[in-house]
């Protein structure tokens, strides 16, 4: 080594390794990768602590790019940014891990039952030849009770047949799971190098919603499978809070949740409260189909550098096997200050606000890997990312945030002022909008036919609103006709009863999407009828004193998810006190 400045070490001697090779650095072979080569000097960034480095110490290259070893054990497990089993090393060198510290990412000696191809079997029993392609399913082994783990060929595999499937048994994934005619043996877990994109055979239409249960992004600001969100935000406003809620309730089959550059102390919150919580699907421990990687503010800046690609990485193993993987990303702004970080050690040129001017090349290499896609063996997997942005002084005009709109079709914005207010979720619905509800739309039409209507004029008020609370805040309510005060109570309906939403609450924690239009199609309904009786001369005090208001902004908490008649009900009773109000006010006229 020549020169070490924090985490970038220029070395000699290694002008043969290969751009972003792994490299051990040092006595106590601290890992390593190669960020840039100079001739015959390499400048290496290294993922751990480098206190007491010298000049002169050794750097040896391993031959090949930081990877992530992929199979069956990876689900529950709790990660750093270079795929190092967080408890494993707890247990080796306590609370704080030692330079050098190792742990190999899956457990070697456990054995897991492995159960072959049925089909494949028969046909190598027949004599049949069986091509080796990228994607074919050897055999399954049942991971967790949520998660079946796939064993199939990796890409980049090709040429000669299938010879011999393992039989049937308890294997280590360290074991030969298929052996091919060139003589090469196929192990039940595999490498894939982290920065490389794993294929697929054809990337599908996201017209797919990803249900989370949170009414204003399912029926607003709906999020595909295959998606990419941003839900940027100040301290404080529910960005972290936002992706708990979103990774316990989504119908996604596998939560990957990376904590990159968090406080500490939020972290620890995530890997106290996860493995507690329950899946709401199978009633079972939610860890049973998560995986959680924690790279927290006080660990080496450069593994937060990785995090997200190692996070992704194995998000797209488990979409090739056909399932659908949501990444939350918690966040890409820390993970931009790495890379600022890093840059200026390597004494490159800044761009806006000290940002290297690759960051927008970086952000877009990550969120298009997201997808929904039709996987090598032919099946349909995805994987939506959520990002959650950080900008200073909730700053939204900031690079980071900036550029991550340029490649995501999903903005949540969060709100200062409707945090204040203990508004949850934040979301502000003037700011924040989705590309997405155009092709989610006949989906969503298959639920309630009149999604699409209900979904526009409910956006329409809420912008009338807003333009009249400015003259309210000049004039006061009192000078307004009883038509735009009625824009101001229905807003307010539909701020308490729809929009805002009590993750205790055990009925309105989560609301299916049948539940979500109907709200709010009653609300309009209230609205449009609301206004015909004004029309007619009633008084928006007569309107008020039905309790149908009150009414409203209960239901989301009174009627249960599985017990929607109770909205009929309610509609019935609404129908009849507005229409009773109407016909007094008709007999008067004449």
């Amino acid at each position: 080594m020549r020169r070490i400045s924090g985490p970038i070490i220029r070395a000699t001697g290694l002008g043969g390794a290969g751009l972003f090779d792994v490299v051990e650095v040092g006595e106590k072979r601290i890992i390593g990768e190669i960020v840039r080569l100079e001739g015959d000097e390499a400048i290496i960034q290294v993922y751990e602590d480098n206190t007491g480095l010298k000049t002169g110490a050794p750097a040896l290259s391993t031959g090949r790019p930081l990877s992530a070893l992929l199979g069956p054990g990876l689900m529950g497990t709790i990660y750093d940014g270079i795929q190092r089993p967080l408890e494993l090393l707890y247990s080796q060198s306590g609370a704080f891990m030692t330079p050098g510290e190792r742990g190999d990412p899956l457990d070697t000696k456990k054995k897991w039952h492995f159960v072959p191809n049925v089909s494949l079997c028969e046909k190598l029993a027949s004599g049949e030849k069986i091509p080796v392609a990228a994607g074919l399913v050897l055999g399954t082994i049942q991971e967790t009770q949520s998660v079946n783990c796939k064993i199939m060929i990796p890409p980049g595999l090709k040429g000669g047949d299938i010879t011999a499937i393992s039989a049937e048994g308890d294997y280590t994934v360290l074991d030969t799971a298929a052996k091919t005619s060139r003589g090469e043996d196929i192990p039940f877990a595999q490498w894939w190098p982290v920065r490389l994109p794993r294929p697929s055979a054809e990337r599908l239409s996201p017209d797919q919603p990803l249900v989370t249960g949170e009414r204003v992004i399912d029926v607003f600001f709906p999020l595909s499978k295959g998606g990419t969100a941003a839900i940027p935000g100040g301290f404080g406003t529910g960005k972290t809070m936002t992706q708990h809620a979103i990774a316990k309730w989504c119908d996604a089959d596998v939560i990957i949740y990376i904590g990159c550059g968090e406080r500490g102390n939020e972290m620890t919150d995530v890997l106290t409260e996860f493995p507690e919580l329950q899946d709401p699907r199978t009633g079972r421990s939610l860890m049973e189909r998560t995986l959680l990687i924690a790279n927290t503010s006080n660990m080496p800046v450069a593994a937060r550098e990785v995090s997200i690609y190692t996070g992704v990485t194995l998000a797209e193993f488990y979409r090739d096997m056909g399932y659908h993987v949501a990444i939350m990303a918690d966040s890409t702004s820390r993970w931009a200050e790495a890379l600022r970080e890093l840059s200026g050690r390597m004494e490159e040129m800044p761009a806006e606000e000290g940002f290297p001017a690759y960051l927008p090349t970086r952000l877009a290499e990550f969120y298009e890997r997201a997808g929904r896609v039709r996987t090598l063996s032919g099946i349909e997997g995805s994987v939506s990312i959520i990002g959650a942005v950080s900008p200073p002084g909730g700053d939204f005009s900031e690079p980071v945030t900036q550029h991550t709109k340029r490649f995501i079709r999903c903005f949540w914005a969060l709100d200062r002022d409707l945090a204040n207010a203990r508004h949850y979720p934040a979301i502000s619905w003037l700011d924040s909008y989705s590309e997405y509800a155009e092709e989610v739309q006949p989906w969503w039409e298959r639920v309630n036919a009149h999604w699409a209507s209900a979904r526009r004029q409910c956006m329409d008020l809420l912008k009338s609103e807003q333009k009249l609370a400015e003259i309210v805040r000049l004039i006061g309510p009192d000078a307004l006709p009883d038509e735009q005060k009625l824009i101001l109570m229905t807003a307010e309906i539909i701020k308490d009863g729809f929009l805002q939403q009590n993750s205790f609450d055990k009925i309105d924690m989560f609301c299916v999407p049948a539940k979500q239009v109907r709200l709010l199609e009653l609300i309009m309904e209230f609205h449009e009828r609301a206004k015909v009786c004004i029309k007619l001369g009633a008084t928006l005090t007569k309107i008020s004193g039905t309790g149908l208001k009150e009414g409203l902004s209960r239901l989301k908490s009174t009627v249960k998810n599985d017990e929607l008649d109770g909205l009929d009900s309610f509609e019935a009773g609404m129908r009849s006190s507005l229409e009773e109000l109407e016909r007094s006010y008709r007999t008067r006229e004449l």
